[in-house]
């Protein structure tokens, strides 16, 4: 393939914002997420070089995992988008790398809006309220637990560039001020231990590059 021909291929998959570099479910092939938009609305690409057979297969199986744990909707070119019209792109790289991570022989399933933090071994929700905002909250009052669901709310608006309230540590909402259920419950596994999430993804990042056809198998 020529120099020419490879700028317009990447041209046409936009430009790539998180890697898996080697695949633990199939054959260690390297697995990209592209971002590109028209004139209204951002989508977001799954894409491998590789060739082997039953790659195609792995990228829709990726694909249907963000759609159900992300709640994002899928075009007919298999692009991925939000009905907002926002592009949530922090939240989408954690997603991915998430959806990755699932045993394709087995169905995603959304996530639950609540988790048991390790710390505090007391059960923490998040609800939905108006406006698209979301509230930290743990089912049991326990001495110290407004430290916990604090830090719960702030990894939460790291890990998806979230908005805070200014009269609420434990409030918050993704800027287009819709619900996103989903997300929220992909970002909120991560969220109690949020410096550690960021370290995985700089290390992947750092581990390899997509490779191109010529040297894949």
């Amino acid at each position: 393939m020529t120099t020419e021909n490879n700028m317009q291929h990447t041209l046409e998959l936009g430009s790539r914002i998180e890697l898996v570099p080697m695949d633990q479910h199939f054959n260690d092939i390297s697995i990209g997420l592209y971002k590109s938009s028209n004139e209204t609305t951002p989508f977001y690409l799954v894409h491998t070089y590789s060739k082997l057979n039953g790659s195609k297969s792995r990228i829709n199986k990726i694909i249907e995992n963000m759609r159900i744990l992300g709640g994002m909707e899928i075009a007919s070119d298999l692009r991925l988008y939000f009905r907002c019209n926002c592009d949530h792109r922090l939240a989408v790289r954690r997603l991915f790398l998430e959806s990755c991570k699932i045993n394709p022989e087995k169905t995603a399933t959304p996530y639950p809006l609540h988790i048991t933090d390790k710390k505090s071994n007391c059960k923490i929700n998040v609800e939905k309220h108006q406006d698209g905002e979301y509230k930290v909250s743990a089912a049991e009052p326990l001495a110290g637990i407004e430290k916990r669901t604090a830090t719960v709310a702030r990894g939460l608006q790291k890990l998806g560039e979230l908005v805070g309230s200014n009269t609420d540590i434990n409030s918050i909402a993704f800027p287009c001020r819709q619900s996103h259920d989903a997300l929220i419950a992909i970002l909120l596994v991560r969220a109690p231990n949020v410096r550690a999430a960021i370290r995985e993804a700089d290390e992947l990042a750092s581990r390899g590059q997509l490779i191109a056809p010529s040297a894949q198998k």
